[in-house]
């Protein structure tokens, strides 16, 4: 793993990590890392005008209901694994709340409208 580039790194042992904290599926967590594909201090106009944020391109709009808790953006926009720790304990919302097999409510992370997260 010494030849992977710093945030390829990061993205592994970040998402292994938080995959065991949250009782996620390790493949599930590396997936959607893979397929965010953010950098830290990366910001990502969505359609729906909001950013997406991040190493995990956490979406903004969530982050309305977190300011509560005190999580900002510039928390899941930083290197380092606290972005993967949120983004997978939203997965697993999604994983535990929201309806269809496992792979389709791992997508809805990224956008829940079904013709599109199929991709």
């Amino acid at each position: 793993m010494a030849n992977l580039p710093p945030h390829i790194q990061e993205r592994i042992i970040c998402s292994i990590r938080a995959a065991v904290k949250y009782e996620v599926p390790a493949n599930i967590v590396l997936a959607v890392a893979e397929k965010e594909g953010g950098r830290a201090g990366q910001w990502v106009r969505s359609p729906n005008d909001t950013y997406d944020v991040g190493p995990m391109q956490f979406n903004a709009a969530y982050l309305s209901d977190l300011a509560r808790f005190g999580i900002t953006a510039s928390h899941v926009e930083q290197a380092g694994c606290y972005a993967y720790d949120l983004a997978v304990w939203r997965l697993r919302m999604h994983i535990k709340n929201d309806k269809g097999d496992l792979w389709t409510k791992a997508a809805n992370y990224h956008l829940a409208t079904p013709h599109l997260n199929a991709a």
